[in-house]
């Protein structure tokens, strides 16, 4: 895995994303206890409505963002989104009131729903290989758990010494460092739409707003994927709004037991830290397992795992059993991140093998958004839910969704799922280009079929190739 970091374009990207992801994890550290802070026991609610907002953010902006941003060279967009979040950053230890928390986390997500789906579109292109793509997103994956993992065991180390305003100020470095780090990139310049060797036809913007979405939508292996995605939002979410709740102040919704284990600052850095290693032990393993295993059955199974896991937490809080030993929740923790991180970390290859390169930023960016909109769902279940139902029927209902986005997966992802399809174009003529481009062409038929060969009777031409939505393909063959 760790060969792929020799390429030294990929090599900086990365580092920029593991300096980012640390401060992002100070960040997420400094939210919970600012949270707690300005809330007391309705800290749950409050981040779940942060989180919440950060998903409106994601939803809503990132489409916009990514369709102006693809008409502009990607590097600038990123450098000028680390740098926008390091602003609003910089503000928030100077906080007083809730409201105000809301107000400047939309405006950093709304930057991070720019930086996030032009980053990882970057990276199919500076690594064309699958192999090579496969490690680096285990990397990232990785990368990602530092938010969990190494992120929380800093803050626990600084918040000995240090308040947690201090927590922010390393979020600052951490955009900072990103922005060095992408700037010191070479990146190709991209050929823009309109330009020699950019896309055939120039876009307008309503076009490259919804392009990404059709295309997602149109694609069985995407729809599932979203499914999956929901799974991990809706055990995701959980840990994430409540582990604060649950490590420091406990349960106090009305008739609910109390599930606190009271263990500190520090103990909500560790909690986190479990679910993250975890998550980054799932990492490590993936290559293996999906070069044998491939993506659907393990991301099916991880989602399965999560389903009944946050199900099993939510049946023993709402039948009132004992708080969990801490020792055990954080086994349980480390668990939902293994499974989390299987849900998660394929997503990279899904998206690359469905889409061209000139429409992966667009496809990319469709991803960030309908994923995120599962998290719209769960974080305010997570949050409110808790805090006025309790967190056992908080986690039934989630766990029910983590069910429902699994047997979903499984229904819109067929088994089998063939790169090579063969289909009709009864919208061409015979002597079309597609039909008749040379065979290797990845758009075009193989060799064995190429030319668009009569089917009998006259019918359309028929050819195979590998499948993707575009503008000569504009649904799936096994769905009209």
């Amino acid at each position: 895995m760790i060969r792929v970091l020799s390429h030294p374009v990929y090599r900086r990207l990365f580092s920029a994303q593991v300096v980012a992801l640390l401060g992002t994890g100070l960040l997420t550290v400094a939210l919970s206890l600012l949270a707690y802070d300005l809330a007391g026991a309705q800290a749950g609610a409050v981040l779940g409505t942060v989180y919440a907002i950060k998903m409106v953010a994601y939803v809503g902006l990132s489409p916009v963002t990514g369709a102006l941003a693809e008409r502009l060279p990607r590097k600038k967009v990123l450098i000028g989104a680390d740098l926008i979040r390091a602003v609003v950053a910089l503000a928030l230890p100077f906080v007083d009131a809730i409201w105000q928390v809301y107000v400047l986390i939309f405006l950093l997500q709304a930057a991070s729903a720019t930086f996030t789906p032009a980053f990882q579109a970057t990276i199919p292109d500076i690594l064309p290989e699958e192999e090579d793509y496969t490690r680096a997103l285990s990397l990232s994956r990785l990368a990602y758990d530092l938010e969990n993992l190494l992120s929380p065991a800093l803050a626990g180390l600084l918040l000995v010494v240090l308040s947690y305003q201090s927590l922010f100020l390393g979020t600052v470095a951490g955009f900072l460092g990103s922005a060095l780090l992408v700037w010191a990139s070479p990146l190709a310049r991209r050929a823009l739409p309109g330009e020699e060797g950019g896309a055939v036809a120039r876009r307008g913007f309503r076009e490259r707003l919804t392009r990404g979405a059709r295309i997602y939508l149109a694609t069985p292996r995407l729809r599932g994927l979203l499914s999956f995605n929901l799974a991990a939002a809706a055990a995701g979410a959980f840990v994430l709004v409540n582990t604060v709740v649950i490590v420091r102040g406990g349960d106090t919704a009305a008739g609910a037991a109390a599930q606190g284990i009271d263990r500190g600052e520090t103990g909500v850095a560790v909690a986190m830290a479990a679910f993250g290693a975890g998550s980054m032990l799932a990492a490590l393993a993936l290559p293996r397992l999906l070069s044998k295993l491939g993506d659907r059955p393990v991301m099916s199974a991880a989602a399965g795992v999560l389903a009944m896991l946050t199900l099993g937490y939510g049946l023993r809080g709402s039948f009132g059993g004992q708080p969990l030993p801490w020792v055990a929740l954080l086994g349980l923790w480390a668990a939902l991140g293994v499974a989390y991180g299987a849900v998660l970390t394929p997503s990279g290859r899904l998206l690359r093998r469905s889409s061209h390169p000139e429409d992966r930023q667009a496809v990319f960016t469709a991803q960030f958004a309908l994923s995120h909109a599962c998290w719209l769902v769960t974080y305010p279940v997570a949050g409110w839910v808790g805090q006025a139902a309790g967190l056992g029927q908080a986690a039934l209902i989630l766990g029910l969704l983590a069910l429902a986005g699994t047997f979903a997966g499984l229904r819109l992802w067929p088994a089998g799922d063939p790169e090579v399809l063969r289909h009709a174009h009864p919208d061409l003529p015979p002597d079309h280009p597609h039909l008749a481009a040379p065979a290797g062409d990845t758009a075009s038929p193989t060799a064995a079929t190429a030319g668009g060969a009569q089917a009998p009777g006259g019918a359309a031409p028929v050819h195979a190739h590998a499948f993707v939505i575009d503008d000569e393909h504009h649904a799936w063959p096994t769905h009209g």
